[in-house]
């Protein structure tokens, strides 16, 4: 046992190391927001004398910006889930003809490259009048998140037993009945996991900012940072401060979700 414990001493070692490199980025992050204005390699390893003035910039120029981000996001998990959930468990319970063959072009809709989606929406968006607006954003990133969403809910809905919902259907439970009742608590796992990947893709999207917004009245975070950065900004703590703002919704999503995400990630893995 003395032995076993010493050989695996090594790999402690190389994993911290690891992690401590993967972690740099974000304490550097942390710490140059902390620092006063000027350049960010100007600054101390720690900060000893925190300046918030970074922050009260940032919530100043992108508190908006945070605020038009969060509502795109929840609402692309909304329109997500309302058109994935019902296709998944179409998908995974009823006998249609064709299955293999629509999944097979979900599969070939996540391989488009989203710039090709941008550039095709934007000639549309501009005839149908979307652009600049929340619901132009949330369609837009809707694109990638419901493909997901329905590959991630059909693998859960199908194994659900058949033995349960007939149950219900002889209750006499209509479909749509048993889908709210009985299909979506038991996939509450599933919902989780793909309303929190479908967040974080929305959360971080730039693209699709980028080309279908050409004012500040929708502006998104990631956005907003971009417009920070410049050849002569001296700003970088807001710039940082901004950065670390942007990440706390998503952070604290995957700490209070991780229980649901990795029961159901578990739960594939033993199916």
């Amino acid at each position: 046992m003395k032995r076993a414990s010493n050989r695996g001493w090594p790999s402690t070692i190389v994993g911290i190391v690891l992690l401590a490199l993967m972690l740099f980025p974000l304490y550097w992050m942390v710490n140059a927001s902390l620092q006063p204005a000027g350049n960010a390699l100007q600054g101390g390893w720690f900060p000893l004398h925190p300046d918030f003035d970074g922050y009260a910039t940032a919530l100043h120029d992108q508190g908006r910006n945070l605020i038009t981000s969060l509502v795109v996001a929840l609402g692309s998990v909304v329109f997500s889930l309302g058109l994935a959930a019902p296709a998944a468990y179409a998908l995974a319970q009823f006998p249609i003809r064709g299955t293999n063959l629509v999944l097979f072009g979900i599969l070939i809709t996540q391989m488009v490259p989203n710039i090709a989606v941008a550039t095709a929406l934007y000639n549309a968006y501009n005839d149908l009048g979307l652009l600049n607006s929340y619901f132009g954003l949330i369609l837009a990133d809707s694109t990638a998140g419901v493909p997901f969403a329905i590959i991630i809910m059909r693998s859960f809905m199908q194994s659900i037993p058949r033995e349960i919902i007939e149950a219900a259907l002889v209750d006499g439970a209509g479909r749509l009945r048993t889908f709210r009742s009985v299909v979506l608590p038991v996939s509450a796992n599933a919902l989780i996991t793909a309303a929190v990947f479908t967040f974080l893709f929305t959360w971080s999207d730039f693209l699709f900012a980028l080309t279908l917004t050409t004012t500040e009245t929708v502006r998104p975070i990631t956005l907003g940072i971009y417009q920070y950065l410049g050849a002569h900004t001296n700003q970088w703590n807001a710039v940082m401060a901004t950065a670390v703002l942007a990440s706390v919704p998503a952070a604290v999503l995957l700490v209070v979700a991780q229980r649901h995400v990795t029961a159901d990630a578990t739960r594939g893995a033993v199916k």
